[in-house]
Formats: structure tokens, C-alpha cells, sequence
């Protein structure tokens, strides 16, 4: 090899290199912004199948990436949170909304990356504010997507001056099969099919494969990309397991349904157009979006083919209500007994979850933080659960029994928030502690034990007093709350008479401290509520 291909060879591969990173950084900084409220929205799901579809679309152009969508839903169908069925429309949406991002690089923006990058990097370096470097990461993003283009097209030159990859370029030609099976493989393994589909891109525009060649790599780099839910299902229970080979196999059906028509396909979408990024774009959107089309009539069917090929094993229980029962129904009385009983239960699970709260600050556990999300998943199936069957008792009852359903579906609300607080901010400190390899002092550590087990305590209490309906006991919660904030208020001011010390571990740890303290004061808020409406019988 000479000089000139090393370097056309690295330019490639960096171009390659670059493209992959703007899109990761570009998917993580945009589920930054979305947050939570993505997962909210899966859960919360209607199934019907257009709103399923155009969800998909929407959540794979926001976060710039099917296989964390589909992911997603891996772990919510994990946690029972959705059913195949419910969500299978979401899966056809993905593969539409992947096409956005091929359609958006296969324009002449190349030219443009370092300047958009430039423009946000410094954005990014000068804001302060978490919104805006959100977004400014986002277009840091996505100029070095369109820069990693650039040199990807440069380095299509060690193609043309190397024999032994002319060779192999065209026996892929040769071997259609081969080709959908080699770029599988490999956008399995980058994880990204929007780079594989982009060197095609820049590969038929230096003349080194035709579009048709590039459709095959379109093929391969559609089945590679569920390769990513695929591993997420790896120790899932089997709703996790249907919705990855569900993904996996509708991606198939896809590809069997152009395969033997490429020629035919590709010559009706691109015709004569010279402009060979725009013409793979478009036959990657037609598709999808035929496909889609094509496959929509058989969720259904294919949903149930999917749960008897994929079902659930001897051994394996599912997580559901224990008391909400048919013969809960009989009447209104007896059915807000079995919710309360319900109600309670989910509480004692949020209970266990504030008691494992002060263990995740005391080393890194995955399998504490993967029971802590599992945890929160069952709170969010009995929270759903729970306010569906008392809201048919909502209307047509006397007044005393409406206004009990619409105390307990705020209790409800208010333990399924408390345990969001837990896994949503709490779990996130500790990842920023273990992360920061950071350290609390002895007597701030002290001091946050004390304050936690103050927040148990009155946990403890609320539920009970929930559970026997005393008045006098709601009484005592209430008042342990004034106790709660008065002792924030003094485990604060002794913090900050700490960080005047200038004591080390103090003043790394302070955002840390301070704002643990104020989630558990949260929590316990979102906790006692409940003891109000007792108090006042």
C-alpha cells in the first residue's frame, strides 16, 4: 500500500469514527431533554394503531435512534408496563422515523459540519444553563455527523486504489445475499444504521457500487439495527423477548418483501436521477413507509403469533394486583376495601424503596439500582391498575363513596410520584456520587443516616395510619413532618457551617447533600398527604 491510500484509509475510518459519535452524542443529550416523559408516554400508550405508528415515528426523530426506542420498550415490556400488542405499531413507526436521519445527511450539509459544530461548541462552553447545552450538544452532534460525511467521502479513494477491496466490493455485487449478511453483521456491531447507510451513500457517489448495490446494504443495515433490542432482551421475561424478535422479525418480512423486486424498486424510485444520496434516502424512506403500509393490517395477527412462539415459561410468575379480583365487584364497599388493601401494598414496596435509598450511597450496586428500577416498574403497573378499577365506582355512587374513589386515587398518585423521586433524582445522585467518586464527610454522613431514618419513620407511620383510618395517629404523622423540615433546616445550616471550614469533603459533595435531603423531605411530602383528609374525620 502506498502513503496516499494509508491515508485515504484513515480518513474513512475517522470519517466513520466521527459520524458515530455525532450520533451518539446527538441520541444522549436529546433522551436529556426528554427525560422521562418518553418512558411516560410508552406506558401510558393507547393502542390505537395510527397514534402507535406516528409515536414511533416521532420518539425515533427525536432521539435519533430506533434501537433506544426499541429498547425501551424491551424494558417496559420487562416490567409488563405494555403488552406486544399495544405497542407493535410503535415498532413499524421506528423504522419510518429512522429514515429522517438518512434523509437529513443525504443533503449537501458536509461542507457545513465544523461551522455548526464550532457554533455550538462554544454554546456549550460559554451557557450555563441545562437546557441550552443540551441543545447546543445536539447540533455539536450533528456537525460532526456531517463532518465525519466529509472525510467518509474522501476516504472512498482507498476503495478505488486498493485490489484487494475492489475485489471484495465486487463480489458483494456478485452475491446480493452476501452483502445484506456482511452489513447486518456490521451494523450490528457499530451499532448505527445511519452510518452504514451514509458510507453507501458516499461509496455510490464515487462510483464504487451502483444504487442497486447500496439498496442490499439498505436491506442489511435494517435487520442489523435490531440487533440492539436484541440484546436488551437478553434476561428479560418473555413480554421483553416478544417485543425484541417481534422487531427482529418484522424487519425480515421487510426485506423478503423487496428482495426478489430490487431492480424493479430501484428503477421506479430513483429513475434517471444522477444525485445518488438523495436517491438512497428516498428508496430507504419508500421502504419503510411501504412496508409499514404493507404489514399494519397483521398487527394483530402477528402479535399473537408472536406471544404463542414466545411464551410465557413454567417457572416464570408475573407481577400483578393480588386483590383486585371479579369478586371485588359485588359492591362499592368491598371493592374500595380490596383497593385499599392494593393501595397499601404498593406502599410498602415504595417503603422498601426509601429503606434501600441510603444503601445506594454506600458503594456502586447494579443489582441494587436494577432492583430499585424494578421496584419503581411495579409501583407504576399498580398505580394504572389500581385507578382503573376504582374509576368505575367514580360515578353512580352515593357522595361518601366518590369522594373515597378520588381520595384514593390521589393517594395512589402521590406513592407513585414519591417513588419516581426515589428512582428519578435520588438514584441519580448516587450515580453522580459513585460516578465523581466522591466521599460525605463522617459527620455529614452521620447527619444524612439520621435524617434518613427520621423519613422512614414517618413513612412507616403514614401507611400505617392510611391503613387503620386513625385519626390520631395521621395526627402524629403530621406533626413529625413539621419535625422533618425544622431538622432539614438545621442539618443545612450545619453543612454550610462546614463548608466555611473548608472542609474538603463537604464542598465536593454539597450539591450532593443538600439536594438528598430535599428529596427525601419530597418524599415524605408526597407521603403524608394522605393524613390530612384522615385528620379531618
Amino acid at each position: 500500500m502506498t502513503s496516499e491510500t494509508h491515508s485515504s484509509l484513515m480518513f474513512l475510518l475517522g470519517g466513520m469514527a466521527l459520524f458515530m459519535y455525532g450520533m451518539t452524542l446527538a441520541s444522549d443529550h436529546l433522551q436529556r431533554l426528554a427525560a422521562n416523559r418518553v418512558r411516560t408516554l410508552l406506558a401510558k400508550l393507547s393502542e390505537r394503531r395510527m397514534l402507535a405508528i406516528l409515536v414511533g415515528i416521532g420518539l425515533t426523530a427525536l432521539l435519533q435512534s430506533s434501537g433506544a426506542v426499541t429498547s425501551m420498550l424491551v424494558g417496559l415490556g420487562t416490567a409488563r408496563v405494555i403488552s406486544l400488542t399495544q405497542v407493535m405499531g410503535v415498532i413499524i413507526g421506528t423504522a419510518i422515523g429512522s429514515t429522517l436521519t438518512v434523509q437529513l445527511i443525504s443533503f449537501n450539509l458536509s461542507q457545513y459540519g465544523l461551522s455548526i459544530f464550532f457554533v455550538c461548541f462554544m454554546t456549550y462552553f460559554l451557557q450555563q444553563k441545562r437546557v441550552v447545552r443540551h441543545v447546543a450538544a445536539v447540533g455539536m452532534g450533528f456537525g460532526l455527523i456531517f463532518f465525519g460525511l466529509e472525510l467518509m467521502s474522501i476516504g472512498t479513494a482507498v476503495f478505488k486504489t486498493n485490489p484487494l477491496l475492489i475485489d471484495q466490493i465486487k463480489h458483494l455485487s456478485s452475491t446480493p445475499l452476501a452483502a445484506v449478511a456482511i452489513t447486518a453483521i456490521f451494523t450490528a456491531f457499530i451499532h448505527s444504521s445511519a452510518a452504514v447507510i451514509g458510507l453507501a451513500m458516499s461509496l455510490a457517489q464515487a462510483d464504487i457500487i451502483t444504487v442497486t448495490d447500496a439498496m442490499y446494504w439498505v436491506y442489511g443495515a435494517n435487520i442489523g439495527t435490531t440487533s440492539t433490542a436484541l440484546m436488551a432482551s437478553l434476561g428479560s421475561n418473555y413480554i421483553g423477548k416478544q417485543v425484541a424478535w417481534a422487531h427482529f422479525f418484522y424487519k425480515i418480512g421487510s426485506v423478503l418483501l423487496f428482495y426478489f423486486v430490487t431492480d424493479i424498486f430501484v428503477s421506479v424510485v430513483c429513475g434517471s436521477s444522477p444525485d445518488y444520496s438523495r436517491g438512497i434516502a428516498n428508496l430507504h424512506t419508500f421502504f419503510n413507509i411501504i412496508s409499514a403500509l404493507a404489514f399494519m393490517p397483521f398487527i394483530e395477527i402477528g402479535s399473537r403469533g408472536m406471544e404463542k412462539l414466545i411464551s410465557k415459561s413454567a417457572n416464570e410468575q408475573d407481577f400483578a394486583t393480588q386483590y383486585l379480583k371479579n369478586e371485588s365487584y359485588n359492591t362499592p364497599t368491598l371493592a374500595l376495601a380490596h383497593s385499599q388493601r392494593e393501595i397499601l401494598r404498593m406502599g410498602d414496596i415504595v417503603l422498601s424503596m426509601v429503606r434501600d435509598s441510603i444503601d445506594l450511597f454506600k458503594g456502586d450496586d447494579p443489582d441494587l439500582q436494577e432492583s430499585m428500577r424494578e421496584r419503581d416498574n411495579q409501583v407504576d403497573l399498580l398505580n394504572r391498575e389500581i385507578k382503573l378499577f376504582l374509576v368505575k365506582f367514580e360515578n353512580g355512587n352515593t357522595p361518601g363513596i366518590a369522594k373515597n374513589v378520588l381520595q384514593m386515587i390521589d393517594f395512589c398518585s402521590d406513592i407513585e410520584t414519591a417513588a419516581d423521586v426515589i428512582e428519578k433524582n435520588i438514584m441519580e445522585l448516587a450515580r453522580k456520587k459513585q460516578a465523581l467518586k466522591l466521599e460525605f464527610s463522617p459527620q455529614g454522613w452521620s447527619e444524612i443516616c439520621n435524617f434518613h431514618r427520621l423519613v422512614m419513620e414517618i413513612a412507616t407511620m403514614s401507611l400505617s395510619a392510611s391503613h387503620l383510618g386513625d385519626v390520631d395517629l395521621a395526627h402524629k404523622v403530621i406533626d413529625r413532618k413539621r419535625e422533618l423540615k425544622i431538622l432539614e433546616k438545621e442539618l443545612r445550616e450545619s453543612h454550610l457551617s462546614r463548608l466555611n471550614q473548608g472542609l474538603r469533603e463537604s464542598i465536593n459533595t454539597s450539591s450532593i447533600h443538600l439536594d438528598l435531603l430535599s428529596d427525601w423531605r419530597h418524599f415524605v411530602g408526597l407521603i403524608v398527604n394522605h393524613a390530612y383528609s384522615i385528620e379531618k374525620r
